[in-house]
């Protein structure tokens, strides 16, 4: 596949140019694992952290923002799609800035919030690029308070490994979540160890890891890790 310079170039645009789509197909219930899964698994683990405040990263059209608001949690989302913003923006429950995630680690990245002003950042399959992941997760520990958490769900790497697993660029899809999208972001595979050496790089530990299942079945819908700092 193409450098990841211009993957990272191709996953901006796709969502940039799919935000119509995506919030039909979020907010219609079109994606059945999410219905079926991984909503709630993402919901229980942030919620079993007891936050006050949540920096919801890639926040989308918003639906976890509102769904965490609604228990009375206080939620800033950002996302690098204008078009995605303004649709969490129009639903409401938090407040939402179009951040690229290149400049969440710099000074003032994070419009009207202090360093260490959120008890949890979540990553809800918000994660697809090579260097645009890694510049969240080092660019996170500044956002968290002391003791703040990193939650990330994302695709399980034992149920997409396709015969190679080893780290590396895959081409996306849109199947099955209905009509109107256009060209799909591209993502780029990570083992478990990979995920690991990632999380290491910037002094996180895994304090929890979960795999959630479709029901009736024993495969894994995603994985999700409930990551803490190194004391």
């Amino acid at each position: 596949m193409e450098q990841t310079t211009d993957n990272e170039a191709r996953i901006r645009a796709a969502w940039q140019a799919n935000g119509e789509p995506w919030t039909e197909a979020v907010r219609g219930g079109c994606i059945a694992s999410r219905r079926q899964a991984t909503d709630a698994a993402i919901l229980s683990a942030v919620q079993a952290l007891a936050p006050r405040s949540v920096l919801d990263i890639g926040c989308g059209e918003g639906w976890l923002a509102r769904a965490l608001a609604a228990k009375g949690i206080d939620v800033t989302g950002i996302d690098g799609s204008a078009e995605l913003v303004a649709a969490a923006r129009a639903a409401g429950g938090g407040t939402f800035h179009r951040v690229d995630y290149e400049h969440l680690g710099a000074p003032g990245g994070l419009p009207l919030a202090e360093p260490g002003s959120f008890d949890v950042a979540v990553c809800n399959f918000s994660l697809l690029g090579k260097a645009s992941t890694a510049s969240v997760i080092e660019a996170v520990p500044r956002w968290l308070a002391p003791k703040g958490y990193l939650v990330i769900q994302t695709l399980h790497p034992l149920a997409c490994a396709d015969g190679a697993y080893r780290d590396g660029w895959r081409e996306g899809s849109w199947a099955g979540l209905g009509e109107g999208f256009g060209e799909p972001a591209p993502w780029y595979f990570r083992t478990f160890e990979g995920w690991s050496g990632l999380f290491g790089s910037a002094d996180f530990v895994i304090e929890d890891l979960l795999e959630p299942r479709l029901p009736g079945t024993d495969t894994p819908a995603s994985v999700l890790f409930v990551l803490s700092r190194k004391v």
